[in-house]
């Protein structure tokens, strides 16, 4: 239940950022919307020492959506990297 729940919230931290950055284009949502997961599931396995599954503390929430914000942070950045700008 644990990891369902730090995916679902990487997933809208993922999608919030694509609306707030304005961006259109499909493939570049999709890959805000894994990558908000992505860094949500590890933070929150990091944070519950070792394990997903375990339940979903105090802390985990709060270290999950840090690590969704710096996951983003970072493709982002590589996007900017990218394309020049």
């Amino acid at each position: 239940m644990g990891l369902l729940t730090f995916l679902v919230i990487g997933a809208l931290l993922g999608w919030l950022a694509a609306v707030v950055m304005r961006v259109e284009d499909g493939p570049r949502v999709v890959a805000n919307l894994a990558a908000g997961g992505a860094g949500a599931a590890i933070a929150g396995w990091v944070a519950n020492r070792g394990s997903v599954l375990y339940g979903i503390t105090a802390l985990s929430i709060p270290v999950a959506i840090g690590g969704a914000l710096l996951t983003l942070a970072i493709v982002s950045w590589i996007r900017s990297r990218r394309d020049g700008a």
